[in-house]
């Protein structure tokens, strides 16, 4: 996909680790240029060493409108006006739904959709000053499926799947296009203590990678991706097909 992003300058939130920091290299490997947002300050600062004059690094609460306020601000001096976001940080929350805390359950929707909220309303305005644009969310298979014991992360991914196609119908007027990312079970830090990486129900018998994410993140920014907007794309390996016996 080399090239597919050259002048785009994209945001991307939850930039300092794991499924952030990979969407970060392929976009700017695609020609593009980020902005990395993380409330990581020192790990996002690593990230945008890494990837040199192409990344900016800005310290973003994603809870916060006015911290993504200033990530806008600074990213646009350093790198120019935003034509795309990937709003990516989120956070699990464990427990049944009979006793999971309730404040548990608000800061996993705070962060998971009040920040998806929060990060398209502040790149809207840069987007629409150029002509239009791409946002890109990351839900989850748990945006399609229930998962047992999860009931503020299930709820959270699924907002973030409804959310994405209420901004599709209200920003096309302005040539945004906003889809949603489906991931399955990911090798990276998120899912450190987990069982396995490969689950029973999954079609295809190895873990899913990092770029399998973010190779259609790249696409879902590019032009290639024109007449798509306020669908849902799933990379989870088959998981939640149906009924499988291995």
């Amino acid at each position: 996909m080399s090239g597919v992003l050259a002048g785009q300058v994209v945001l991307i939130s939850g930039a300092a680790q794991g499924l952030g920091e990979s969407h970060a290299r392929f976009v700017v490997a695609a020609g593009g240029r980020v902005v990395l947002g993380d409330i990581d300050g020192e790990g996002v600062r690593r990230v945008a060493k890494d990837l040199g004059e192409a990344a900016v690094a800005v310290d973003l609460d994603v809870t916060e409108p006015d911290s993504w306020a200033a990530a806008v601000r600074t990213g646009e001096a350093a790198v120019g006006g935003l034509t795309g976001l990937v709003a990516n940080a989120g956070i699990f929350g464990h427990g049944d739904t009979a006793t999971v805390d309730l404040e548990v359950f608000r800061q996993v929707h705070r962060v998971n959709v009040d920040g998806v909220l929060l990060g398209i309303q502040a790149v809207v305005p840069s987007l629409v000053r150029a002509g239009g644009g791409s946002i890109v969310t990351i839900s989850s298979v748990a945006g399609l499926i229930g998962i047992e014991n999860h009931p503020s992360y299930v709820s959270s991914k699924f907002a973030v799947r409804g959310l994405t196609k209420a901004a599709a119908l209200d920003l096309g007027r302005h040539h945004i296009r906003v889809n949603s990312v489906h991931p399955g079970r990911i090798v990276t830090p998120f899912i450190d203590g987990l069982d396995s990486a490969v689950l029973p129900n999954q079609v295809i018998r190895e873990p899913g990678q990092p770029a399998d994410v973010s190779e259609l993140v790249v696409f879902l920014l590019s032009p290639a991706s024109r007449f798509s907007t306020g669908s849902e794309f799933v990379v989870d390996g088959g998981r939640q097909l149906g009924e499988f016996r291995p």
